[in-house]
């Protein structure tokens, strides 16, 4: 691995909250760093975390983002501490402390980056911590970790955007039982609901992962995996008549790209494809 440094949140705390390094491959590893609290949403985690966010989607030289936790835990949800001063303050809490508990972003900003986000799940991952998990694109999970969605057992609503993107992922009755049960599944249940793609023993998640996202980053063209994740989402939102129409000039744009020229002279000479990295302004523009 190259380029390895850490990020911590503002105020320069002793621990850094989120760990960022980028391997050789162009794949960002995103490593949150709570492991004592077993890497709860609060404490300025989010912060941290948005900072690296933002710089591996600037970096010409990041392809793919893994996100994973460190200890035994992926993220267990909300910070409970902070949760009790919230709740502490009744009927006086607003809308600035719910925003100081879950950052200034919602968890769905995730699916507007443009570069793909594959989550090692490696622990217990809960609460806001499965809204973020589910806002990436492709999971992996360790045997045996926990999930839960919890809100309806603290009181709670589906929040942030679980409602929209749970039932897209598993399905319409299984979201319902996850979400209004609040009750605990393990990797393996959440394998079968097709939440996540490959549960592995937890001593090689994080290698089968990362050389999940290094084929990727490798073989794909960066303008064709961002133009294909926003396809996805924004097609969400669409009726299958109008995302047809808008693929069609999609398709069309993409052949105008050098990256197509690359494409299909790799696959002929049978060699791996150099692309080159996302160029911002023409993305930005279509």
């Amino acid at each position: 691995m190259t380029n390895a440094d850490h990020v911590a949140a503002g105020g320069d705390p002793p621990e850094q909250l989120v760990r960022y390094e980028v391997r050789d491959s162009g794949v960002a590893v995103l490593t949150l760093n709570r492991p004592e609290r077993m890497n709860a949403w609060g404490g300025g985690l989010a912060g941290a975390f948005y900072r690296c966010i933002d710089r591996a989607e600037v970096d010409p030289g990041v392809r793919v983002v893994v996100l994973t936790g460190a200890g035994r835990a992926f993220c267990a949800g909300a910070d409970m501490g902070d949760l009790d001063g919230i709740s502490s303050a009744g009927p006086s809490a607003g809308d600035a402390d719910v925003s100081q508990l879950v950052g200034e972003r919602h968890p769905y900003f995730l699916t507007e980056v443009r570069k793909p986000i594959i989550a090692a799940i490696n622990g217990a991952c809960a609460g806001i911590g499965l809204t973020h998990a589910l806002m990436c694109d492709v999971r992996f999970a360790a045997a045996g970790a926990k999930f839960t969605t919890a809100f309806s057992r603290r009181g709670l609503i589906a929040e942030y955007g679980i409602s929209w993107i749970l039932p897209r992922v598993v399905g319409w009755g299984a979201a319902l039982d996850l979400l209004l049960s609040g009750r605990t599944f393990y990797a393996e249940e959440a394998a079968e609901l097709g939440m996540v793609k490959e549960v592995v023993a937890p001593d090689e998640l994080m290698a089968r992962a990362l050389a999940y996202a290094d084929e990727m980053a490798r073989h794909c063209a960066p303008s064709a995996l961002a133009v294909i994740k926003r396809q996805v989402y924004r097609d969400a939102l669409r009726n299958v008549h109008d995302t047809s129409v808008r693929a069609e000039t999609l398709m069309h744009e993409s052949m105008q790209r050098p990256d197509f020229i690359e494409g299909i002279t790799a696959f002929f000479e049978k060699r791996q494809p150099d692309f080159p990295p996302l160029d911002r302004e023409k993305e930005d523009a279509s």
